[in-house]
């Protein structure tokens, strides 16, 4: 999944920085799921089922439902909602068939890739499987008319696909966007062409809160000059005062990167603020915070309630990223270690832990599989790891440094069964055993393989 994901047109959350091997994207995996959906997937599997990539990276209210006879059932129904751009857009590949249809398509890939390991519980699907993304990517040009329409680049080109009203982009989002466009005319602001380097404006960047209802509007510009900045945030606010800040992203490259790494705050506090499991996190125009949170709080409590804590655990939380899943473990233990390499995420981590005055987690800027193995060389002990890997899956020196450190329990999210089923078959011949797994539909409507699962494992002991 790695080749061409930072390319416009293929990969809507494409702001993904590189980072060293063996850490973890500021953003979480590719399994946003949206633009893998986009286009069928040409390349070979970047994983064999049976070997291990070496340098494995990390490219970031549902319910369970059920009617009689153990079908999957939703509200979701083929032909209840049209999307005009479904044909050269691609990104919901699944739009044509029933959300119970598509939930038991998921289900049986991941029975599929998990048989013979552990048969997994029913997969937890939406009770509204519509507008769920609260990060939306925006792209515009400018019509033979004059007029300035948004969407998305069409796969392989820099040819535009009007969407105005994404089926599965917050609303509020799709809203801002149109009328971005109709303010891009009034002052007069040139969209940026990507085959001639002229104009300004390259991408719009809106991210929402779902508990805090905050609004941050983020625009990508080859400049730091805006014309009128202030009369142009005046007008927006005007017409949506829910927004909370705006930010100026100065992306002065020739490159197909969304994001540039300089951040001018225009209005309010630069970023927005959300409330997931209990815990308060900061999401700035840069920072991982995943794409899904009514699916993401129902993930991360099914993994906590697979972790069994009980106020006496320490727990080590591998590829931590921002800290999200070790914050709210750390409720309910002794002592949380975050491990992550990205030094950026690390910072997040490190105030996101602040923010919610959790003082008994710390974070460790360092691959998590050579700090497992210090920990084991100094007889350091865990109860639990809480893994959450790349799509790649791990590898097999950090398996194998799990494996050293031995803990009685290890909660593995994954958001792709193939490279799970690896692993689990990894750990099975070393000395664990796979008591559970649950598929989570993080991505409806969005391709088959696109399906979150945690699995809980206990280390064997002799009879």
């Amino acid at each position: 999944m790695k080749a061409d994901k930072n390319r416009i047109g293929h990969h809507r959350d494409s702001d993904e920085k590189k980072i060293p091997k063996g850490g973890k994207s500021d953003r979480k995996k590719s399994a946003d799921g949206l633009q893998d959906g986009r286009r069928k997937n040409t390349q070979k599997r970047s994983v064999e089922r049976n070997g291990f990539r070496k340098d494995a990276q990390k490219p970031e209210a549902g319910k369970r439902q059920r009617t009689d006879g153990g079908r999957i059932s939703g509200k979701g129904t083929a032909g209840e909602k049209i999307c005009p751009a479904m044909k050269k857009c691609g990104g919901c590949s699944l739009l044509k068939m029933s959300y119970a249809e598509q939930l038991k398509q998921k289900e049986d890939f991941v029975r599929k890739e998990l048989k013979g390991i552990i048969k997994p519980e029913p997969i937890i699907g939406m009770e509204d499987p519509w507008h769920y993304r609260n990060k939306v990517h925006a792209s515009f040009a400018r019509k033979k008319d004059g007029s300035i329409v948004s969407g998305i680049y069409e796969e392989g080109t820099h040819r535009l696909v009007p969407v105005e009203d994404c089926l599965i982009q917050d609303e509020r989002a799709n809203r801002i966007v149109r009328d971005l466009c109709g303010l891009f005319e009034s002052f007069k602001i040139k969209i940026y062409n990507e085959d001639t380097g002229y104009g300004l404006v390259r991408h719009v960047l809106i991210r929402t809160g779902h508990a805090s209802g905050e609004v941050m509007v983020v625009l990508v510009c080859v400049s730091p000059v805006f014309p009128s900045k202030r009369n142009f945030v005046d007008a927006l606010r005007k017409l949506h005062p829910e927004v909370t800040t705006v930010v100026l992203n100065v992306n002065d490259r020739r490159t197909s990167m969304v994001l540039g790494k300089r951040d001018i705050v225009l209005y309010g506090k630069g970023h927005i603020e959300d409330q997931l499991c209990g815990c308060t996190f900061a999401v700035s125009p840069q920072s991982f915070y995943q794409v899904n949170p009514v699916q993401t709080e129902i993930l991360y409590r099914k993994a906590i309630e697979f972790a069994g804590l009980g106020g006496t655990q320490r727990v080590l939380d591998a590829y931590c990223g921002t800290g999200t899943i070790g914050l709210i473990a750390a409720e309910s233990a002794r002592e949380v270690v975050g491990v992550e390499l990205n030094p950026d995420a690390v910072k997040n981590a490190v105030s996101n832990a602040r923010r919610n005055n959790r003082k008994n987690i710390r974070f460790v800027q360092e691959d998590a599989g050579e700090f497992m193995q210090k920990m084991a060389a100094e007889r350091e002990t865990v109860d639990v790891v809480l893994m959450d890997p790349p799509r790649a899956g791990s590898d097999e020196a950090f398996l194998s440094s799990l494996v050293t450190l031995a803990p009685e329990r290890v909660i593995y999210i994954s958001c792709n069964p193939v490279t799970l089923a690896r692993d689990l078959r990894y750990l099975g011949k070393h000395g664990y055993r796979v008591r559970k797994a649950v598929p989570v539909d993080m991505f409806p409507w969005t391709a088959s393989e696109h399906v979150e699962t945690v699995a809980l494992l206990s280390r064997k002991h002799p009879q």
